[in-house]
């Protein structure tokens, strides 16, 4: 249960504002003590956990008791302290507490400690040091008293609850009580389920005179019972590691399932100390509390608990509020909580709007609306809450949390409803306006509704009329609410000027409508046009190779096969881009090898095979394209397309047959092979049933020759270009880590077991290239936000195998609209284009011969006829070049080819 982190979670502070001057710190000549240097280091951030523990260390071994003890009173001010270092300031203590008068300082002490956590050693220990004071006036009794408070909080503690038995029953027998008391003690351990409890029974068998009683019987194998229920928890608790929160949770389950209040308290203590920087697990043992016991000190010390150990958890103050109120706390307490909740650090914006409105709530309720000092409090406080959004939680978080002004419009309403007050009503929805919210309808028809119920007419249709002028996202809809009224209401004045103000409001919004909708047809006729040069641009350049290949072996090129693209084979620029999608930040898109026009091979590639494997996979197009020339027998919903495998992916075919088999029965495999039979690294598998998709789907990713193999949905995006494979996630995902700079040498096991003791672990993913090799990378998502905010603070900067890495929220960039389908693009088809600072790819390649570009200066002549110092063209400007070259023969062609 060791708060281990670095900075005590929502406590951090901007260090960046008070960086230490070590020169001004100390002289380069003189020596300072550790001790001086935590010191410094805590007042400039009082909430470092780990500096605290450090400094007392230092000063034990140092022998400086004075500021030891300081150090620890303070630590304990603003933590909770784990089991081990209580005990280890209390060993202290009562070893420099030789004077009987000091004693009740150490029992202070223990009452502070054994507040904190459950923890039987402490109460343990605290019952052993008051038997030393039993020579005092009521010495005796206070030791039973303290022997009672302990067997009450820890005695149902399954594995350390009969230590604290047993010491009670010695320290009987030591002073010679009466025979009933300790068969009394007896009675009562042996009706509790502990475990080897059996040891207990025989002893008390023995020590028995007269025997063991038929009701003491039944009681211990009822107790022996349910303690063989718990036995398989607690036997899981002991072989696992800490801090055990899966094992508690399933114990807890068990516990709540049985009802007994008592063992359900115990199990929650027991889990929270070993857990006690997990908010969800506080949560739900305060619901419990509220909800089933309702016992005011222990539910409103649990609530204290909860924020001491998770200040930062928003959810944990609210409910210490309304617990506090719910048990007729003083309006003070009530009030310094509140305080305390605004100081302790919250992580986003919107937790400060929820507390301020569970405050409000609060000072609402207590209002009674006919004495005026009640009310002005509430108002003073609505009025505060305001100006703490704008001047604190906006220049921290830059956002005010509070968008839709939901705090303004409680406080209207109030004034509306319980002060008749309008005016102050229409000035706070004024002020709402002007915040941004006049082009919401719903937020007019709010405060129309208001004018409805508490205003008058008048100001009804002036909210309506200034409704239809400012609303931009459903204007119809405030335009009707407007004429129904004057139907009701209105003259047939006002209803002919409404009618005007409609008409003239909605003639205008539908001419913007059609500006937008003929701007939008623009992009797409002009995204048209390119795409057609880029097919025009595409078959040039395989007129131009055939040309050359011919020229160059001084005779006409021998008719070849055509090229098949159809929904099935596409070149291999079209295949993958029909299949592309987004996920995570650091998604690739997938490429394939395009051959002699400038798209380099991925990762991996090897040379084509020898002569005689390539007459096989020459048979092997070949059967592919004879299965092409049957589109009757091809289905897009039962088949999956399949990218990302190696291009040396020996009898690919064969291979997806058996990693596709177990999803279902396979109609037909189609690899894709180049002209030269060389595997693209790509293809489609179909079944015979639509269900057997969902199966193969989950293959996605799968390592096969050490490349993630990607498996998607067949569609064309040619058909439907708004399909997407990956969902692209534009905002921030709170539940999800992004970490980098790990070593490459990092496994998803050992990330995960590095993460798993900040929460529970839902997934992990290791990002890596194409060919498998790690880019250093991950993500990690966790069950709710609060663990992932956790795992943040407590591993950001953290040091892994010489590396230190950097961990944040997950937060994807905003797609682009450039990105989205349809939308046009300044650039060419060419995957994972790299931009410059002025927006030119670093990477530009030409799609045409060089002898055709445009020559920007003085020729010299080398081999192939091309410039020393050409510098390629952009693909835009290399479309403009052959829209403006003359057209050239054959011979033309040749000559410049063999030119020299």
């Amino acid at each position: 249960g060791s708060q281990d982190s670095g900075v005590h979670p929502g406590q951090v502070a901007n260090l960046s504002k008070a960086k230490m001057n070590w020169d001004e710190f100390h002289c380069i000549n003189c020596i300072i003590p550790l001790s001086s240097l935590c010191d410094f280091q805590l007042s400039i951030n009082a909430f470092d956990y780990n500096c605290h523990v450090d400094l007392i260390k230092l000063l034990k071994q140092e022998g400086e008791l004075i500021r030891l003890r300081k150090a620890r009173q303070k630590m304990s001010e603003l933590f909770p302290l784990t089991e081990e270092i209580w005990l280890d300031w209390l060993k202290d203590e009562i070893r420099l507490t030789e004077d009987e008068r000091n004693r009740e300082k150490v029992y202070e002490l223990f009452e502070k400690a054994v507040k904190d956590y459950i923890c039987p050693d402490i109460w343990l220990e605290y019952a052993q040091y008051s038997i030393g004071g039993m020579g005092s006036p009521g010495g005796i009794d206070k030791v039973r008293s303290i022997f009672e408070r302990a067997v009450t909080a820890v005695g149902l503690h399954m594995t350390k609850g009969q230590t604290v038995w047993e010491a009670y029953r010695e320290f009987e027998n030591a002073i010679l009580s009466t025979l009933e008391r300790i068969h009394t003690l007896f009675r009562r351990q042996l009706a509790i389920p502990l475990m080897d409890m059996e040891t207990t029974y025989a002893e008390y068998e023995e020590w028995s005179e007269h025997g063991v009683s038929e009701m003491v019987i039944h009681q211990y194998k009822k107790a022996l019972q349910q303690m063989e229920k718990c036995r398989p928890f607690e036997e899981s608790l002991l072989v696992a590691e800490p801090p055990k929160l899966a094992e508690y949770q399933t114990y807890l389950e068990f516990e709540l399932k049985e009802g007994d209040p008592a063992r359900i308290q115990i199990t929650f203590e027991r889990t929270l100390a070993e857990n006690c920087l997990v908010p969800d697990m506080w949560a739900k043992y305060t619901a419990y509390l509220d909800r089933q016991l309702k016992i005011k000190d222990l539910v409103l010390s649990t609530h204290e608990r909860a924020v001491r150990n998770c200040p930062w958890t928003m959810g944990l103050w609210k409910s210490y509020l309304l617990a506090t109120e719910r048990h007729g706390a003083d309006h003070q307490i009530i009030s310094d909580i509140f305080e305390k909740a605004l100081n302790a650090g919250f992580i986003q914006a919107t937790d400060y709007v929820e507390i301020w409105q569970a405050y409000l709530d609060y000072l609402r309720r207590r209002v009674d609306f006919k004495s005026s000092k009640e009310l002005e409090e509430l108002r003073g406080a609505f009025s505060r809450s305001l100006d703490y959004m704008k001047q604190d939680v906006e220049e921290r978080f830059g956002e005010s949390g509070d968008p839709s002004c939901i705090i303004m419009q409680i406080w209207a309403r109030i004034e509306a409803l319980h002060c008749k007050n309008m005016q102050k009503a229409r000035e706070l929805w004024d002020n709402i306006m002007t915040k941004g919210n006049a082009k919401y309808a719903n937020m007019w028809l709010e405060y129309y509704n208001l004018e409805r119920s508490y205003g008058d007419s008048a100001h009804c249709r002036k909210a309506l009329h200034r409704a239809v002028q400012c609303t931009s996202d459903y204007p119809e809809h405030v335009c009707e609410v407007l004429l129904t009224f004057e139907r009701v209401e209105g003259s047939l004045e006002d209803w002919d000027v409404a009618v005007q103000k409609t008409e003239t409001r909605l003639n205008r919004i539908n001419e913007q409508r059609a500006k937008v909708a003929e701007k939008e047809a623009n992009l797409a006729r002009q995204e048209e046009e390119r795409a057609e040069q880029r097919r025009k641009t595409k078959s040039d350049k395989k007129a131009q190779k055939k040309i050359q290949k011919g020229s160059q072996f001084g005779e006409k090129r021998k008719a070849e096969p055509e090229d098949h693209q159809d929904e099935w084979n596409e070149d291999s620029e079209q295949a993958p881009k029909r299949h592309r999608g987004n996920g995570d930040q650091t998604t690739e898109y997938m490429e394939t090898e395009t051959g002699l026009f400038g798209k380099s091979a991925p990762p991996g590639y090897k040379p084509g095979p020898p002569a005689a494997k390539k007459v096989q996979l020459g048979v092997a197009a070949a059967v592919q394209r004879q299965n092409d020339d049957k589109p009757e027998l091809r289905n897009d919903n039962c088949s999956v397309f399949i990218s990302n495998l190696a291009y040396t992916l020996e009898e690919p075919e064969a291979k997806l047959r058996t990693l596709f088999e177990p999803c279902g029965p396979i109609t037909q495999i189609r690899p894709i092979f180049s002209n030269k039979g060389n595997f693209k690294g790509y293809g489609y598998v179909q079944f015979e049933s639509q269900v057997s998709v969902p199966e193969a789907l989950k293959l996605d990713r799968l390592e096969v020759e050490g490349r993630p193999m990607f498996v998607s949905p067949c569609v064309d995006k040619n058909k439907n270009p708004d399909f997407k494979v990956f969902k692209y996630n534009t905002s921030m995902e709170k539940h999800k880590i992004f970490i980098s700079g790990l070593p490459f040498s990092c496994t998803k096991e050992q990330l995960e077991e590095m993460c798993k003791s900040h929460g529970t672990i839902k997934e992990v993913r290791l990002v890596t290239y194409r060919s498998g090799k790690p880019k250093g990378l991950a993500y990690v998502e966790f069950a709710n936000e609060t663990q992932a905010s956790q795992a943040v603070l407590k591993m950001d900067g953290m040091e892994i195998e010489g590396n230190k890495i950097s961990v944040a929220i997950s937060n994807p960039p905003r797609r682009s609209v450039m990105d989205k389908p349809g939308a046009s693009r300044l650039t060419t088809d060419m995957p994972r284009q790299v931009y410059g600072s002025r927006g030119r790819g670093r990477t530009q390649l030409s799609l045409l011969p060089r002898s055709l570009h445009r020559q920007s200066g003085p020729t010299n002549k080398v081999e192939n006829g091309t410039t020393a110092d050409q510098v390629p063209t952009t693909a835009s400007s290399t479309v403009n070049t052959a829209a403006e070259t003359k057209a050239l023969s054959n011979s033309d062609f040749a000559r410049m080819l063999l030119n020299k």
